[in-house]
C-alpha cells in the first residue's frame, strides 16, 4: 500500500512510527540492513517519530536505537510494561517514566503445574532479571542473577519470562490456553518462549500514551511487527492508521494487521519506509 494524503493533510504532518526490534528492524541473523537504517533516517529527517516498540529491556534496547542512529522522545519497553523518555541528564539518556508492575507468585506456580521442566525468569523494574533453569546466551542481557525457583516469588515484576525448549510451539500454545491466565495478559514468542506482562499491559497500551502525549492524531500512526506479541499493537494501528505486519509473520499477526511488507531477510521495513 502507497502513501496517501488526507484531505487537509499535508506530508511533512507527524506520524508515530513504532518499530518492533526482533524479526523486524533486526533480522533473525542479528542484522539491521543497511536499507532499513538509511529509510528509518529519511523518515525521521521528514520530521516524523520514529521508535521503537519491542519486548526486549531497556538494556537491550537502547543499543538498537544507536544502530538505528534515532533518538525519539518515547521508547517502548518489556511488551509496554516499561516506557522511556529522553533525558539528557540520564547516564544512558533516556529515564523511565511509566513503570507497571505485578505480583507474579500466582502466575509462576500456575504456569509451574503444567510446566514442570520449563525455565522461569522474572524482570524488575530496574532492568534485572531473576532466573531459574537455562535460558540461551543473550537473550536475558548482562543484568540476570540465577536463583532458586521460590527466590522469583513475592517481587514486584515488570515482565515473567518462561520458555520451554522441549515443547513444539504449537503444543506449547495448548499448554498455555490451558492455564486460564485471567489476570495478566500473556503472548507468545519464539521457541516456546512465554511473556507474560501486567494485567492489561501491552505495546498499543504504552503507544496510546505515547500518541496522547506527542498529540498525534489515531489517523497518523504505523506500527509494524511481527510477532504475536505484536497483535494488540498491530490491532490498535489498524483501527485508523497502519498496522503492518512482516513478511513471515504467522497468520494471527497478518490478520491482526490492515498491512503487508516483506519478510526481514526481505528488509520489508526498508521496503515499506520507502513507499513513505
Amino acid at each position: 500500500m502507497s502513501y496517501s494524503v488526507r484531505s487537509g493533510e499535508s506530508l511533512t504532518d507527524r506520524w508515530l512510527i513504532a518499530l518492533d526490534i526482533d524479526g523486524t528492524v533486526l533480522s533473525e541473523n542479528g542484522v539491521i540492513a543497511d536499507s532499513v537504517v538509511e529509510q528509518v533516517a529519511r523518515v525521521r529527517d521528514l520530521g516524523h517519530e520514529v521508535t521503537l516498540a519491542t519486548g526486549r529491556s531497556v538494556a537491550m534496547t537502547l543499543p538498537i536505537l544507536d544502530r538505528l542512529s534515532i533518538g525519539p522522545e518515547y521508547v517502548v519497553c518489556s511488551n509496554g510494561a516499561i516506557t522511556l523518555r529522553r533525558d539528557p541528564t540520564a547516564p544512558t539518556g533516556y529515564s523511565r517514566v511509566y513503570v507497571e508492575t505485578f505480583d507474579p507468585s500466582h502466575v509462576l506456580t500456575t504456569v509451574r503445574a503444567s510446566l514442570e521442566t520449563a525455565n522461569y525468569a522474572v524482570e524488575d523494574e530496574a532492568g534485572l532479571y531473576r532466573y531459574t533453569g537455562w535460558f540461551p546466551d543473550g537473550t536475558l542481557g548482562a543484568a540476570s542473577e540465577k536463583v532458586e525457583f521460590e527466590e522469583l516469588l513475592g517481587r514486584d515484576a515488570t515482565r515473567v519470562v518462561v520458555i520451554s525448549p522441549e515443547h513444539a510451539i504449537e503444543d506449547f500454545l495448548s499448554v498455555v490456553e490451558k492455564m486460564g491466565l485471567h489476570k495478566v495478559s500473556y503472548n507468545v514468542g519464539w521457541t516456546a518462549w512465554l511473556d507474560i506482562a501486567p494485567d492489561g499491559v501491552n505495546k498499543s497500551t504504552a503507544l496510546e500514551r505515547v500518541r496522547t502525549l506527542l498529540d498525534v492524531p489515531r489517523f497518523r500512526v504505523m506500527a509494524v511487527g511481527d510477532g504475536r506479541n505484536d497483535v494488540d499493537m498491530l490491532e490498535w494501528a489498524s483501527v485508523e492508521g497502519r498496522g503492518v505486519a512482516m513478511g513471515q509473520a504467522p497468520d494471527e499477526v497478518i490478520a491482526a494487521s490492515n498491512e503487508r511488507t516483506a519478510s526481514d531477510l526481505d528488509e520489508g521495513v526498508a521496503r515499506l519506509l520507502q513507499r513513505f
